[in-house]
């Protein structure tokens, strides 16, 4: 029996099928991989959502101290998102109910507030509370020294 490829022709690369079997895996692959979406944890929503409120806070702190200005660190309860400064706009997830609770001066309007760092590291102090509706967190701002805390609230 002779082989398709004998010593005179050189028999390498791939068939047009064999191209077309790999595309096709390749593309089932990258349909998977493209529309998965992880799913929503509560628990770890919540966790990430204190952590990064609580990274928002400590850089409005580090903002204020470094260029030796005041920073406010904006809070819509109602809109579901914060801005550090001038800075862009963050979303929260919707799923969360937040509040804020700070000195009556922060507060410009209903679900609308603030959370001042001035300079020297202090800041107007405050909380903001974060619930999924079985599990509670709480980012606090010590008005004091600006020191940002993330708690669980039992």
């Amino acid at each position: 029996m002779t082989s398709p490829c004998n010593s005179q022709r050189n028999c390498r690369g791939f068939t047009l099928i064999e191209l077309m079997v790999t595309l096709a895996i390749a593309g089932f692959a990258l349909v998977l991989v493209a529309g998965y979406k992880p799913p929503w944890s509560r628990g770890l929503g919540l966790q990430g959502t204190a952590a990064e409120l609580a990274s928002g806070l400590r850089l409005a702190r580090s903002e204020a101290i470094v260029s030796n200005r005041s920073v406010m660190f904006d809070v819509d309860v109602i809109g579901h998102r914060y801005r550090v400064g001038k800075g862009k706009i963050h979303s929260l997830p919707a799923r969360l109910t937040i509040e804020l609770l700070t000195i009556a001066g922060e507060k410009r309007q209903e679900g609308v507030g603030d959370i001042l760092f001035n300079p020297d590291g202090s800041s107007s102090g405050g909380r903001i509370a974060l619930a999924d509706g079985q599990r509670s967190m709480a980012v606090g701002v010590d008005w004091l020294t600006g020191k940002v805390s993330v708690a669980d609230v039992r």
